[in-house]
């Protein structure tokens, strides 16, 4: 039996401050109201400071040989967004809902990592990631009427643990974010006309994030959840340009194991989407290819908040070397690519 992980009850300290780093403990709560915000110059922003410039989101990824499912919770404070959407591989259909919400109406996530729903519910919408540390797992729901349905249920086996970060971000301000591949998930995606099957053959993984983030953020992302033909599981996040002061949240996670992976290169058209992105690490481990096959956009301007997402679904293909040298390929592995900035 596994050794129980000790709990970092509270992110930040007695004095105000983040435990910086990559963290082996799971955190109990981000008591973020705690942290000590100054401005640049010094000055003590107020409570009601603390609480607006705080930025929170929750996406859950559901993966399968044909399919690729995702549900998003965010709240920006002014405003509030979900979407969830299921695409297919055979058919490179996107079945997706979205909304936005004023003053974050309806959305709400949780200060406690493991522990928590985090939901969006609008106009009879519902979308929910429901996090429970003594299960170890994350429950995915949503309803949508004659649009979309998921009932999802990933796990963390014994021996998982996730990758735990927290970074500087800018001047003044911190990110933490909690991410997971390659998950054990079972359940159904319901679309009209069509089901889907959570089985053994299918991953999941979940991004949780919060902070006091640098005003104007932009970034790429990549994500594996898949399993491998000889029936391991195979995890991959990679990250460039967001939570690289010090540390990255780049990781790989090979049958439930965690190798912490260098910084990350992506090479890619911005203005030509559909050629192939070239992925790899500056430790030699990672060396994929990315086909975008489809991709889901977002583009919202409303001054004080911005924001240019696209999020592709494609094929991997290329190898990943794991600490003890092993060479696994990988040919048509489906996966996600992102391409954001954001001004909030």
């Amino acid at each position: 039996m596994d050794k129980q992980e000790p709990i970092l009850t509270d992110l930040i300290n007695a004095r105000g401050e983040p435990a910086f780093g990559v963290m082996t403990s799971p955190v109990g709560r981000v008591n973020y109201m705690d942290y000590d915000l100054r401005s640049p110059m010094d000055r003590p922003r107020s409570r009601l400071s603390r609480f607006l410039g705080f930025n929170q989101f929750q996406f859950a990824s559901l993966c399968g040989p044909d399919f690729i499912a995702g549900v998003a919770v965010v709240d920006l404070r002014l405003v509030g967004n979900g979407f969830a959407y299921v695409f297919d591989f055979k058919t490179r259909e996107l079945k997706e809902f979205s909304c936005l919400t004023p003053a974050a109406l309806g959305t709400f996530l949780p200060v406690t990592p493991d522990d928590g729903v985090s939901y969006c519910r609008w106009r009879g919408a519902r979308l929910e990631v429901d996090a429970h540390s003594v299960q170890r797992g994350r429950d995915v729901r949503v309803k949508v009427t004659r649009c979309l349905e998921v009932a999802g249920q990933m796990r963390e086996p014994s021996r998982f643990q996730p990758l735990r970060v927290c970074s500087r971000a800018g001047y003044n301000g911190w990110v933490y974010t909690q991410k997971a591949a390659g998950l054990p998930v079972t359940g159904e995606i319901l679309t009209p006309g069509h089901r889907y099957v959570l089985d053994e053959n299918c991953r999941a993984g979940y991004d949780w994030s919060c902070g006091f983030m640098r005003r104007e953020t932009a970034w790429n992302w990549a994500s594996i959840s898949a399993c491998l033909p000889d029936g391991r599981s195979l995890g991959l996040n990679l990250a460039a340009g967001v939570n690289e002061t010090g540390v990255t949240e780049n990781a790989l996670w090979l049958d439930h194991r965690l190798l912490k992976l260098d910084l990350a290169v992506f090479r890619y058209n911005r203005y030509q989407p559909d050629q192939p992105w070239q992925i790899e690490t500056s430790d030699k481990r990672v060396k994929l290819e990315f086909q975008p096959l489809g991709h889901r956009v977002e583009k919202i301007n409303a001054w004080l908040l911005a924001s240019n997402f696209r999020q592709f679904f494609g094929y991997y293909s290329g190898e990943v070397r794991t600490a003890l040298g092993e060479v696994i390929r990988l040919d048509q592995v489906p996966g996600l690519a992102e391409d954001h900035y954001a001004k909030w």
